[in-house]
This record gives structure tokens, sequence and C-alpha cells, in this order.
């Protein structure tokens, strides 16, 4: 039996964190390459993703678009090797957020297809090479369990995103790939900070009746995903998959009274 230490090491591996110039996408890669993993960065935006990839050692930059599949398909053929894969691309869509029977169909479809084929088509294309031992982690969200008001689009992706994951642990379980989720709670994030904070950084009513439902009494730390993800993606995990792990601060167990 490995050191508890040895277990969590992701020395030697290859990680690709999607959507990794984002808040949340930064602190998981960040995760990753201090338990030792040589992490990819991937998202749209290369000047981000180089700012970070200098921070990290060993890390490098990969430019593409999670819905777009010939951009994936050339990624792949750049890594040659796989062992981690990350799905922490998505995010809320401004105009999928108003009161529901003014919803746009095409900002729900927008929602939609950033979250869940967000996930679905890096698990095709990418997760085709991890071989045995090897680990995918999708980012759900607790909105895919609790009906919260205005994000019934990123919800019901975030439903299918969960699906997907048990769907796939079972799938590649004889390729010997484990495949489990995080749904974080509340985290401050671009796609969200309109709706928690004010111009003036103070609390918007929303955000004020989510702090006072999670019993930790605050919003979650981008870095506070980081290690149940590099637990997930270690052999300390090696015996779990098609689990999804809330990471909320105590939201999901808190009935409100």
């Amino acid at each position: 039996m490995s050191s508890v230490s040895g277990l969590f090491a992701l020395d030697g591996r290859v990680a690709v964190v999607t959507g990794a110039s984002g808040v949340l996408g930064s602190a998981i890669a960040r995760g990753l390459a201090g338990a030792g993993a040589r992490v990819g960065l991937l998202a749209r935006r290369r000047d981000r993703l180089e700012e970070l990839a200098r921070e990290l050692d060993g890390a490098f930059v990969l430019e593409a678009d999670v819905l777009d599949r010939d951009s994936l398909e050339r990624v792949r053929s750049e890594l040659g090797r796989l062992d981690v894969l990350v799905n922490a691309a998505g995010g809320n869509v401004p105009a999928a957020t108003g009161a529901f029977f003014e919803l746009p169909a095409e900002a729900i479809d927008e929602a939609v297809k950033l979250n869940f084929n967000g996930t679905l088509l890096p698990c095709q294309v990418l997760g085709a090479t991890i071989g045995e031992g090897g680990s995918i982690v999708n980012i759900s969200s607790l909105a895919a369990h609790r009906a919260l008001t205005r994000v019934v689009g990123y919800g019901a992706a975030k439903a299918a995103v969960e699906n997907l994951t048990r769907w796939l642990a079972v799938e590649l379980a004889p390729r010997g790939v484990r495949v489990n989720a995080i749904a974080p709670g509340f985290f401050l994030a671009e796609q969200n900070r309109a709706l928690l904070l004010d111009d003036a950084g103070a609390l918007t009513e929303r955000g004020e009746k989510i702090v006072a439902a999670t019993p930790a009494g605050r919003f979650g730390e981008p870095h506070e995903l980081a290690g149940t993800v590099v637990w997930l993606a270690s052999d300390a995990a090696s015996f779990v998959t098609g689990t999804v792990v809330p990471v909320d601060g105590g939201f999901d167990a808190f009935s409100g009274v």
C-alpha cells in the first residue's frame, strides 16, 4: 500500500482542464499542478492561458473551443497521452437568467450547449485517449439538485451532466477509467458575480439568501474545489466512480429551518 501522500500524488500524469481561463478552472489547474501533474490548459482565450502557464511548472496551452470537435481533435493529436480530464468549461448565460415565460429559446439552447455539449464533446474526443487508471472529473452544480430561480437552462444542463457522468462511469469501467463529478455550491465567478454582488461589492438580495442558506455562512473560495478534484483524479479514489461530490459549505444538507 502506498503512503497517504503517495495516494494523492499525480506525479508523471498528464491532465487537461477545459475552461482553464476561468476562475474555477484555473484554481483546479493550480491544484492538479501542485499535486505533480503536467497540466494542459484548454480554453479559447490564449492570453489568459499563457499567463497561467507561466505560473505553473510544466503547464502548456491548448487553445480550443469545447463546442468545436475539429479543434478538440487537433488537441488530441497534439497530446499523445492523457491521464486526467477535468471538464470545467461552462457557466450561466446572462440571456437565460430572466423570468421563465420570457426566456428566449435560443438562450436556453445556448446554456444547454455550453454546459452539456461542452462536457460531452471533450469526453468523446479527449476521453477516448485515456487508458487504464485514468480519470474524468466533470463539473456539475447544486442547481442540478435544487430548484434555483432564474437558472432553469443551466440547472437542466448540469442535471444532464450528472446523468452523463454516471452513464460514462459504467461505460468506461471495463477500460479501467473512472468518471466522477463535483457539484460546487456558490462560488464567485465571472458568470454569476452580477447576480450575487452589487456594483459596490455588497451582497444582492439573492446573495444574502444564499449565504443565509449555507451553513458555512459564506461563498466558497475557488481553491476549495481543487482538493476534491485532486482526490478524484488520484489513486486515493481508485474505487470511486459514478459519484457526484457536493462542495457546497453544507447548502444541499440544509432545509432552511
